[in-house]
C-alpha cells in the first residue's frame, strides 16, 4: 500500500509543478521578458509607427488611390489610438485624412454619376 500512496503523492506533486510552471510562463509572456516591460515599450513604438503610417497614407489618399489609401489610413490610425500611441495628434490627423479621402471619393463619384475615370470623349 505504501507504494500506491507514494505513487499517488508523486503524481499529484508533478501535476502541481506543471501547473505552476505554466502559470509562470503565462505571467512572463504577459509582462514581457523577465518583467522588464519590454513588451509594453515595443507596443508603444509600434503604435507610434502606425500613427505615422496612417498620416503618410492619408495625405496622398486625398488625391490618388483614395479607395485604397483612405480605408488603410483609417485602420492604421484606429490601431495606433487603441494601442496607446504617444503621437496621438498624428494618428487623429491620419484618421481625419482617411475619412476625408473617402468622403471626397463619394462626392466625386456622385457628381460624375458613378464614373470615376473617363478616357477619351
Amino acid at each position: 500500500m505504501s507504494t500506491a500512496t507514494s505513487t499517488a503523492t508523486s503524481a499529484a506533486t508533478s501535476a502541481s509543478a506543471v501547473t505552476s510552471t505554466a502559470a509562470r510562463t503565462t505571467t512572463r509572456t504577459a509582462v514581457g521578458d523577465a518583467g522588464t516591460g519590454t513588451t509594453r515599450r515595443h507596443t508603444a513604438s509600434e503604435a507610434d509607427n502606425l500613427a505615422v503610417a496612417s498620416f503618410l497614407l492619408g495625405l496622398p489618399g486625398l488625391l490618388l488611390f483614395n479607395i485604397v489609401l483612405g480605408p488603410l489610413a483609417i485602420v492604421l490610425a484606429t490601431l495606433a489610438l487603441v494601442r496607446g500611441t504617444r503621437r496621438r495628434g498624428r494618428a487623429v490627423l491620419g484618421l481625419v485624412l482617411g475619412v476625408t479621402a473617402l468622403a471626397l471619393l463619394a462626392v466625386t463619384t456622385a457628381a460624375d454619376h458613378g464614373v470615376l475615370w473617363q478616357i477619351g470623349t
